[in-house]
This record gives structure tokens, C-alpha cells and sequence, in this order.
């Protein structure tokens, strides 16, 4: 004789069968962009970090790359993360100021004169960083950058009267930015930086700030044939991801994909590093013109930016940050000064 289920014992049959897969066999896809063009060096270091997250996480973790600027600008990005279309970016300085405007203490024109001193006051401002970020909503997985920032030019420029006659881009959305360098006596002409190529193509642009590896990466120097060799300021970037969706990814693989971000952030600043002078003599075999300085020109162009320095503060960055980064930078040059003493 057949005993006929009850309406209880079905249900709890229903539950242990929804519940039978372990949660840890839950994929979690982590939806990354970046402006960073595909088949590049920096995009195979972060392909490199998606099978590591994979292989740490056993499969658990899927981190899915946009490259190319395909999702947008940083500003898009950091807009799409906010939305929930998007979990994680590679961001520029101008993408992470969108989050906070603290990290441009670490991007002002002519502040840091090496990578070692940038290097010192980024590792010791870090962590408050981390705390101002999380408290918008996002984590700091790893800090990276993509060298000194130069002129890039139509027609040579040695001064800065030379660049005042330039049409300048600058970031859109940034309208601070904007005035900053207008009120400094320059033009500027904000437009996102994914029509860079096309600005410069057409004209509406004639000088742009970059690196030798992106003016390499995206053949900007083709269209801007002249780079001073003032270091104007580093190209500083940071791969962040939302804290909902780390929330998500269960607790005991959070340290071991932190590592793999933060190693991919070191091989990152190695690459860029170690390559800078050997860019700059592939684009000058190529037709660059560098416009080589002497150290009175170039007291020129760090006057002219510490001139800023007032105006920046609080107006384009927020106090406080400015002045954990200039007592870190005394610091670590006092430190240099009393070691050549000894």
C-alpha cells in the first residue's frame, strides 16, 4: 500500500533540493572596464589577473575584462559601478577622483621630483585612502601607474608661454580642472578621453598630458609629434571594485584575490618603470621631436606649477590630503638629505 506525501514533507523535500548545491559553487562574476587598449602589455597583465582569481578562487570568482574603453570614459565607469552595470574599473587619477578628490595629492603638477618619493607618501597615505573610499562604497584593490606625464604637442613647446598658446585637453566632467587652468592663463578644452585621437586629428585639440606608454598604446604622438621632457606628474591609476560586490564574494577568498590585484598592481608599475626611456626612443626612431630642458627652463615649469599650489588646495583637492602629502614628501626628503650626509 502506497503512503501519499504530505503537503509537509513535500515541502521540505522542495527545500533540500534547492538547497543541495553549496553556496561556494556560486559563481561570482566581477564585471571589470578599463580604458586600457586590448592586446597591450597592461591588458595581458590584467588577463593574467582574471585565471589568477580564478585559480584562487577554484573557479568560484569570474573576473570578466572591458578593455578599450568599450564601457566608456572613467567617468562613465565609476557612474556605472555606482549603478550596479558595472563592478570594478581600472581608473586614472581623474576616474578615482570621481569617487574622492584625496588622490590628486598625489598627482599635482611638478610635486614629486622620483618614483621613490612618490612611491614613500602613496604607501603611507594609503590606508586613509582606503578609508575614504570604502566609505563611498568602494575598495582600493591595488594602487598602479603608468609613468611621468609629458606635453604632447603639435608645435615644440620649451615654456609654458609655449603651451598657453596650445589648445589643451583636459578631462570632461572635471570643471574645476577646467578653471584652474584657465585662471593659470592656459585653454583648455575638456572632452572625454576616448576622442583624444579624433581631437587631435581634427585640430580641436593641439596638446595633450600623457605618458610615453599610452602616447605609445594609442599613437597619440603621431598626431602630436613633440614632447617636452618636463615631468609634469605621474600618471597615477588604481583598480577598485565596489563593496557590495566584494561583499559578495565569500570572506575566505578575499585575501588571496587582494594579493593577486596588488601583485598585478607591482607588475604593472614594473612595466611602465622599466620601459619609459625605452618608449620615448621608439616614438623619437619614429619622428618625436623631445624638447630637451635645461635646469633653468625647468625651474620654469615648477615654479609656474607650485604658483598653483594655493589655488589647488581645498579648490581642486581637498586640504587635509594636500597636507599629509607635502609633510610625507618633506619627510622622506629630509630622510635623503640626513643619508647623503652621513
Amino acid at each position: 500500500m502506497k503512503r501519499r506525501s504530505t503537503p509537509v514533507a513535500l515541502t521540505f523535500c522542495l527545500l533540500l533540493a534547492l538547497t543541495a548545491a553549496p553556496a561556494a559553487a556560486q559563481t561570482v562574476v566581477v564585471k571589470m572596464a578599463t580604458l586600457v587598449p586590448q592586446g597591450s602589455a597592461w591588458h595581458t597583465t590584467l588577463l593574467e589577473l582574471a585565471e589568477a582569481w580564478k585559480q584562487a578562487s577554484g573557479g568560484r570568482v569570474s573576473l570578466r575584462l572591458y578593455p578599450g574603453g568599450v564601457a566608456g570614459d572613467d567617468g562613465d565607469v565609476v557612474r556605472k559601478i555606482r549603478l550596479g552595470t558595472l563592478d570594478a574599473g581600472v581608473l586614472t587619477a581623474n576616474g578615482l577622483a570621481d569617487i574622492d578628490r584625496s588622490v590628486f595629492a598625489l598627482a599635482m603638477p611638478m610635486m614629486y621630483s622620483s618614483y621613490d618619493e612618490l612611491d614613500y607618501v602613496l604607501t603611507r597615505m594609503t590606508p586613509e585612502l582606503e578609508r575614504i573610499y570604502a566609505a563611498k562604497g568602494f575598495v582600493i584593490l591595488t594602487f598602479a601607474d603608468a609613468g611621468w606625464l609629458h606635453f604632447f604637442t603639435k608645435t615644440p613647446v620649451r615654456v609654458p608661454d609655449d603651451l598657453k598658446a596650445q589648445k589643451l585637453f583636459t578631462w570632461a566632467g572635471d570643471p574645476a580642472g577646467v578653471e584652474l587652468w584657465k585662471s593659470a592663463g592656459f585653454n583648455p578644452v575638456p572632452l572625454p578621453s576616448t576622442e583624444i585621437s579624433t581631437a587631435l586629428q581634427t585640430g580641436l585639440v593641439t596638446a595633450i598630458t600623457s605618458s610615453p606608454q599610452a602616447a605609445v598604446l594609442m599613437q597619440w604622438y603621431s598626431h602630436a609629434p613633440n614632447m617636452t621632457e618636463v615631468k609634469w606628474a605621474v600618471l597615477l591609476g588604481g583598480m577598485v571594485i565596489s563593496t557590495n560586490t566584494w561583499q559578495r564574494i565569500p570572506a575566505d577568498l578575499r585575501p588571496a584575490l587582494l594579493a593577486a590585484a596588488q601583485e598585478a598592481g607591482r607588475k604593472l608599475r614594473e612595466q611602465t618603470r622599466s620601459g619609459g626611456v625605452r618608449d620615448v626612443e621608439a616614438m623619437a626612431k619614429r619622428g618625436l621631436n623631445v624638447v630637451r630642458l635645461d635646469s633653468e627652463t625647468e625651474k620654469l615649469w615648477r615654479d609656474t606649477a607650485e604658483a598653483g599650489y594655493p589655488t589647488l588646495r581645498d579648490r581642486f583637492v581637498p586640504g587635509a590630503a594636500v597636507d599629509a602629502a607635502m609633510k610625507l614628501r618633506a619627510e622622506y626628503r629630509s630622510q635623503v638629505q640626513g643619508a647623503a650626509g652621513r
